[in-house]
């Protein structure tokens, strides 16, 4: 097979032809490097002789990998909605979803762990849980909840600790889609625009209010209309994940206790007791009957016929 080298841009350049492709490649970047092919694939080491481990590590793994880009984007989302560019963070807000989405559906690749393959390796865990993930508490942080505490199985790593306590100073995503609220004139609550962002946020009457009137008028609001509707998907579908994460460790190990000293299952169905944005969810309780009018009752009479 004849492989040619030409000099482009100063980069040593290659060319041959495969099965009649024009097959091309170059010295300054190839895929393994871009994607750091070696180095990823020399970061799965169990710490036991038990074939499937593997897929335990994996699997979470690749969860980590997803929660760094939900993270990346969350962010991006942030700053779309601080500038006011709500259509940016709407598109922003579907790749999330989508990546979510696979994040549950994943579940099912752990699932294929039955109790037995994981009993032969989990006492080789120690200690270790997805309870110390750095990653998935600053997603929680950004999202909302902010639960101080949950910072101190961070102590030995000061770099992540001081990430988690500046994602804890700053306005979680709900708290900056109330600043918007109140850029556009809405009248939210002064205590809750100018508050301590490292406290829990408490669900405020007012708060439900305001979305109640822009959910009654979704034609004069309809951008702050979808962004609700955006951010409840977002808290829908890791709620999702949630109760995913939770029936999968249920089938695999039942109601043990976590590796890391939690009550295990249990622990993990109080999490799906929390909400990010209560009061997108408490609302929907109060929401009337849209009337439709009869011009469009009398037009599924007509399509009837």
């Amino acid at each position: 097979m004849e492989v040619k080298s030409i000099i482009v841009d100063g980069v040593e350049t290659f060319e041959t032809e495969i099965n009649g492709e024009r097959i091309q490649w170059d010295s300054g970047l190839t895929y393994a490097k871009h994607i750091q092919t070696k180095q990823l694939l020399a970061t799965q080491i169990p710490v036991s002789d038990k074939p499937d481990e593997l897929l335990f590590i994996i699997m979470h793994q690749t969860m980590e990998l997803w929660i760094k880009l939900c993270l990346h984007e969350v962010k991006i989302a942030l700053k779309a909605i601080q500038d006011d560019e709500l259509a940016k963070a709407f598109k922003t807000f579907d790749r999330i979803a989508t990546v979510q989405r696979h994040m549950i559906d994943s579940w099912e690749v752990l699932a294929t762990l039955s109790p037995h393959d994981f009993l032969t390796f989990r006492g080789y865990l120690r200690k270790a849980s997805g309870f110390q993930s750095y990653q998935y508490r600053q997603l929680e942080f950004l999202l909302g909840n902010r639960n101080a505490d949950l910072i101190v199985v961070h102590q030995d790593d000061e770099a992540v600790l001081d990430e988690l306590k500046a994602t804890l100073a700053m306005p979680s995503l709900y708290d900056e889609v109330l600043q918007l609220l109140g850029r556009r004139g809405l009248t939210v609550p002064e205590h809750l625009l100018n508050r301590d962002w490292q406290q829990q946020y408490e669900p405020s009457d007012e708060v439900e209010n305001l979305w109640k009137a822009i959910y009654e008028n979704v034609e004069e609001n309809w951008d702050l209309y979808t962004l609700a509707e955006k951010i409840t998907a977002l808290e829908y579908y890791f709620h999702e994940w949630r109760f995913k994460h939770m029936k999968t460790v249920s089938r695999v190990i039942g109601f043990k206790k976590g590796t890391g000293g939690s009550s295990g299952v249990s622990y993990l169905v109080k999490a799906l007791e929390y909400s990010f944005f209560p009061e997108l969810w408490s609302v929907r309780t109060t929401l009337e009957n849209v009337n439709a009018g009869d011009d469009i009752a009398d037009s599924r009479y007509h399509d009837d016929e």
